[in-house]
């Protein structure tokens, strides 16, 4: 939740400018809802994707305040990002929760993001891997696992959201490697070929390194997606 229209179109000017006409990379950007137009209308001639932040469970109907799959279709959203960290821990959104928006994005043929993390409390418990067992559970119960083949799947260790903290890239790697098998358990070739991002106070200085582990195929940016110079190193990292 940051940003106005000046800083907005400033921020992606300047990265649109740095990436030019680069297609070697995949970039989506995802801005409060209230500049998703302004935001589509800057990035329409480059290489950039827009997405959302969020979604309704329901389609339609007497749900104020809340904005519909269907809505963000519209007005050219591809992707939408589905139970980040701030959702459930901040904002209280269940499994199950995420399970239907989840499947509710993808009835509008928009490609969810889907967050999965520890806390640091869960992380010292040794019960990492079981959390994120159980958050994949909840889509895969409700939406089936070959929706997963039609998702991004992203790490985000809770303790290192907006902390500074980030894993190390062999911690990283470690659970990356971990959520792959885990999608393995239920379809090997879905496993295969599902990106898995790392969403950890990536920053330009520590890119490079992550995005050289074996199973981390990118990053979902926080704090340093707000410097258009230093999400374009990351962007830089990732081209290899």
């Amino acid at each position: 939740m940051h940003g106005s229209r000046a800083s907005i179109a400033e921020l992606v000017r300047g990265l649109v400018s740095g990436l030019g006409g680069n297609d070697a990379i995949e970039v989506l950007v995802c801005p409060p809802f209230v500049y998703l137009e302004q935001v589509a209308s800057l990035v329409a001639d480059y290489p950039v994707t827009l997405g959302a932040q969020n979604l309704a469970t329901e389609p339609s109907g007497a749900y104020t305040g809340e904005v519909s799959a269907e809505m963000l279709h519209d007005v050219g959203c591809a992707y939408v990002i589905v139970g980040h960290s701030e959702r459930r821990m901040v904002l209280g959104e269940s499994d199950g929760v995420i399970a239907r928006k989840f499947c509710m994005a993808q009835r509008q043929q928009l490609v969810p993001v889907f967050c999965v993390g520890e806390t640091l409390e869960e992380r010292r418990a040794g019960q990492a891997m079981e959390v994120i067992a159980r958050q994949v559970a909840a889509v895969v119960n409700t939406a089936g696992v070959d929706a997963l083949g039609r998702a991004v799947l992203a790490y985000e260790p809770v303790w290192a959201i907006g902390t500074g903290q980030t894993a190390s890239p062999e911690q990283a790697q470690e659970i990356h490697a971990g959520l792959r098998a885990l999608v393995a358990d239920h379809d090997a070739k879905i496993a295969k070929q599902v990106r898995i991002l790392y969403g950890g106070s990536v920053k330009g200085a520590n890119a490079r390194e992550l995005f050289q582990m074996d199973d981390i195929d990118g990053g979902l940016i926080g704090g340093a997606s707000l410097d258009p110079l230093d999400f374009l190193e990351i962007c830089v990292a990732a081209s290899g």
